[in-house]
């Protein structure tokens, strides 16, 4: 009996353990602070819950780094017409997408700019747990990752 318990413990400890790397947007990003990335992709991973780029360049506001970004997952990427060999270390890019609550340099990707063509990058401020997040009344407006005029100030 005893085995069979830590065997079930076990099982269960296994197969959720993907459904906790799967969070909602607003409990790691913040869609008040687009951003907008430039430079060369360092890593391209095809994986689930979520695909993730490393790019290595600069912010909209100069801030030279290599960044992660979050993007959708691999289903959510194709459907949005990616392949897993779309993407390229060493291509350039450009990235659009909201910064990490904690100041760490993680994107989560709202598009993904190569070769003159942008791709939806599916990141998880579209999934439905994110509309729930929000307040009613706070619509993202972010579509270049430039802030507009009527962005509050901080």
């Amino acid at each position: 009996m005893k085995h069979t318990l830590v065997a079930a413990l076990g099982l269960v400890a296994i197969c959720s353990a993907p459904a906790l790397a799967h969070h909602p947007f607003a409990a790691e990003y913040d869609w008040k602070q687009p951003v907008t990335l430039t430079g060369t992709i360092t890593k391209f991973q095809w994986a689930n819950p979520h695909s993730t780029m490393e790019v290595k360049g600069k912010s909209d506001k100069g801030t030279d780094a290599t960044w992660t970004i979050e993007l959708g997952s691999p289903e959510q990427l194709s459907k949005a017409g990616w392949t897993k060999t779309q993407v390229h270390a060493g291509d350039q890019v450009s990235v659009d997408g909201w910064m990490a609550k904690d100041g760490s340099k993680r994107v989560s990707g709202k598009s993904v700019t190569v070769s003159g063509k942008e791709m939806f990058a599916a990141g998880a401020f579209f999934e439905p747990s994110m509309h729930m997040a929000r307040g009613a009344g706070d619509t993202p407006k972010a579509t270049s990752g430039q802030k507009s005029s009527s962005s509050p100030s901080r």
